[in-house]
């Protein structure tokens, strides 16, 4: 057998292959000794070990299967899979709203490389209502391909070319737009767009998916879906997540960009509004709000595009026992805005103190953030955060510790002079700093109690 037809797989799982004459998108049964498996051989990523042979089985699913427990194996069929979202063209119907969808990358449109074992960027309009033939009914897609990367490397760059690819169809008379986005730093892009992008007549939805369009669990359909019916018709015009609300089908939520966080790694409704409710829940046929206050919809093209953003901003996320040399090495590397991420309401250790008065003297702009994600900074409580902002260090509020890097970022974008430096940071912009958080903002189920082992039971996860 040549050896093109055993794509990826090198040494012992080549070996196995080849002693089984069994090819690469051949549909095998594998005895092994934890039981029998059947499905099609896939191709191996490059970089991974040679002792295992992925198979896809009937459910959809990947897995892999350790060459040392195999038995024996049989080829039954043969056919080279075609991964390749089938592509059509994309219908315009009258009198439904016009939405652009930005891509950048991520999941929410993506296909698995099986080089490499992971999912890549894939993204067209054809692709997209080949996968969600339902968009069409919800509104008339135009797409744009701004970037082609996932979450972990979008930064600056790709937030500025965003606000002014807002603004420029803002002005062009769009009825709402989407942003395909992976999931990992997607908390941050939307913090950046609500400081970049101020007073949309327009709702500006991100939006991407746990799960790649390749597996049977996917949330990518439906919430483009969700994302593309509140884009078109929601009268909510701020930047705004779109994501699963239970880890069920039954409805999405979404959340202002400003006050939500991604809370787990891998469940479809990891994103939480934090210290807040989130502004509407969404399906299929409507939208429900559920927070009181927003900025509506308008008629207008009037919006102000503010796309300014330092790199010399960072976090310290404080650990007992923290040395004055991490932070005089943050402030020996040019940087001039410090995020302080404390434990409670917002205390380190006296040991930092000489640290931050050296950067105070040097003019580092420094505020704190707390590591209890829920809750306010209370530096007046203890004699420790008296002397912290008798140092310089200024705290904000309920403010997230990400949205407070970026807003920091955003701001030095603009200037360097302290009092207005202090005056944009606490002056809210969109509900990144809150009066008060309302009771229900804060819920942590505890699992195993029995209360909640109750509620579980009656409703749903």
């Amino acid at each position: 057998m040549s050896e093109d037809i055993f794509q990826g797989y090198k040494g012992s799982a080549l070996e196995t292959l080849k002693k089984f004459n069994t090819r690469v998108w051949g549909q095998a049964e594998i005895e092994t000794t934890r039981g029998r498996f059947a499905g099609t051989v896939l191709p191996r990523s490059e970089n991974d070990d040679d002792l295992h042979i992925v198979l896809k089985i009937a459910t959809g699913y990947n897995i892999g299967i350790d060459i040392r427990t195999v038995k024996a194996m049989k080829e039954t069929g043969y056919k080279k899979a075609n991964y390749k979202i089938p592509e059509k063209e994309f219908p315009k119907t009258e009198g439904l709203p016009k939405v652009k969808l930005f891509g950048t990358g991520g999941t929410i449109a993506s296909r698995l490389d099986y080089r490499t074992g992971a999912v890549i960027p894939a993204f067209s309009p054809g692709e997209l209502y080949g996968a969600v033939p339902e968009l069409a009914d919800i509104c008339n897609l135009e797409t744009e391909k701004l970037f082609a990367v996932f979450s972990e490397n979008m930064g600056p760059k790709q937030y500025i070319a965003l606000a002014k690819a807002i603004g420029k169809e803002i002005e062009m008379g769009i009825d709402g737009i989407v942003i395909g986005h992976g999931t990992d730093t997607l908390h941050h892009t939307g913090a950046a767009l609500t400081f970049m992008c101020q007073n949309l007549p327009v709702p500006v939805v991100l939006v991407g998916s746990q799960r790649s369009s390749d597996r049977p669990s996917s949330d990518a359909a439906l919430n483009l879906m969700h994302a593309m019916r509140t884009a078109g018709t929601s009268d909510i015009a701020e930047v705004m997540v779109c994501m699963f609300g239970p880890t069920s089908d039954e409805y999405g939520l979404l959340h202002k960009g400003t006050r939500v966080r991604k809370m787990h790694s891998s469940y479809r409704s990891t994103f939480r509004t934090i210290g807040d409710t989130p502004l509407a829940m969404v399906n299929r046929k409507k939208i429900t709000p559920i927070h009181k206050t927003y900025n509506k919809r308008r008629n207008d093209k009037n919006v102000k595009i503010l796309p300014y953003f330092s790199d010399e901003v960072t976090m310290f996320y404080y650990y007992p026992g923290m040395k004055p040399d991490t932070l005089d090495a943050l402030v020996n590397a040019g940087y001039r805005g410090i995020i302080f991420v404390g434990t409670g309401l917002g205390h380190v250790n006296k040991e930092l103190y000489p640290a931050i008065e050296r950067a105070h003297a040097k003019g580092v702009h420094m505020f704190m953030t707390l590591q209890t994600i829920w809750g306010y900074v209370h530096m007046f409580v203890y004699d420790t955060g008296r002397d912290m902002m008798a140092k310089g260090i200024i705290p904000t509020g309920n403010m997230l510790p990400e949205v407070a890097w970026v807003k920091l970022s955003w701001v030095l974008g603009q200037t360097n002079d302290p009092a207005e430096v202090k005056r944009m940071m606490l002056t809210p912009v969109n509900d990144e700093i809150t009066l008060r958080e309302p009771y229900n903002g804060y819920l942590v189920y505890q699992g195993g109690v029995p209360e909640v082992e109750e509620f579980i039971r009656k409703v749903h996860k």
